[in-house]
């Protein structure tokens, strides 16, 4: 459009001159004819218009905006039109705590008051859309930065006001994933209204107060140590089981030893034990007999 206004006023310049009859007549052809090269090729550049793929254009013609939506390619159109391109490919807006990472710099984290309050720092990334249908409204009514305006501001709020149900240990703990279903609905149906769509919701980090930080890593520390004296306890009761049992074995092998054995019994096996005795390689002296008289028999093994 530019490049039109130019060529017309060269044009209207040229002519001027050639009317002028104290300015050089020869300055008017070039004048002239630069300022038709400029029409043409503002002409050219305003007639044919290439939507890059990913994107959408809305032509506006003197504030008035179209809702005829141009998809990606080549387009002839009217050369008085303005084109505002939109981006429909899935975009990723993070808010952190890690100064490297997000669209602001330094600490963008979101920081929350909890149902018990505390204070919880939380580190969200939105993935979300603009709708290709929903781009002249979208121009029309929030304009080309409505990623500022509409999913920042949005999404911090739907954090802010549904964290207020919870208590801080909750949140980082069993409630996390009802928490995050209940602020995707949030900010997913606000979006809608606004021609965007929302994908995907991500709770990266949730991070609590130094101090309730401490008292968890007591009570995980607490557990496992109960945990390692219950299995220490089991251990000694199932030592002290086996130690029963074996006592009862002997207290019963020697009641049925005491009971049952008679005296020619006892003195089978003294013979059976002097027998061993005596055919060991190793026996020098053996006495055999009983307590009323034995004889006295030496060997040499």
């Amino acid at each position: 459009m530019l490049l039109i206004i130019l060529g017309v006023i060269l044009l209207i310049v040229g002519g001027v001159f050639k009317r002028t009859p104290s300015i050089n007549p020869a300055y008017s052809p070039i004048i002239s004819i630069v300022g038709v090269a400029m029409l043409l090729l503002g002409l050219s550049f305003s007639v044919f218009k290439v939507i890059d793929p990913g994107k959408v254009g809305v032509k506006t013609l003197f504030g008035k905006v179209d809702n005829d939506v141009l998809p990606s390619g080549l387009h002839l159109i009217n050369p008085l039109v303005d084109v505002t391109t939109f981006d429909i490919k899935t975009q990723n807006y993070t808010m952190s705590g890690v100064t490297t990472e997000g669209q602001k710099e330094g600490d963008d984290a979101i920081r929350i008051l909890s149902a018990d309050g505390l204070e919880v720092t939380i580190d969200l990334s939105v993935l979300f859309r603009l709708k290709a249908d929903q781009a002249p409204f979208v121009l029309q009514n929030i304009g080309p930065d409505y990623v500022d305006k509409i999913v920042r501001p949005v999404s911090r709020t739907a954090i802010r006001d549904n964290a207020v149900y919870y208590e801080a240990v909750a949140l980082y703990s069993t409630k996390r994933q009802e928490f995050q279903d209940k602020i995707y609905k949030t900010i997913g149906e606000s979006f809608a209204k606004r021609g965007i769509e929302l994908q995907q919701l991500l709770v990266r980090n949730i991070t609590l107060p130094q101090s309730v930080r401490t008292t968890i890593e007591s009570k995980i520390n607490a557990e496992q140590d109960a945990q390692k004296m219950q299995f220490v306890l089991q251990k000694e009761r199932q030592e002290a089981e086996q130690k029963r049992i074996q006592a009862q074995g002997i207290a019963d092998y020697q009641r049925i030893i005491s009971t049952n054995l008679s005296d020619k019994q006892l003195q089978y096996e003294s013979i059976l034990a002097q027998k061993a005795v005596a055919l060991s390689p190793n026996t020098k002296v053996i006495i055999m007999g009983n307590s009323k008289g034995a004889p006295l028999m030496l060997t040499d093994k």
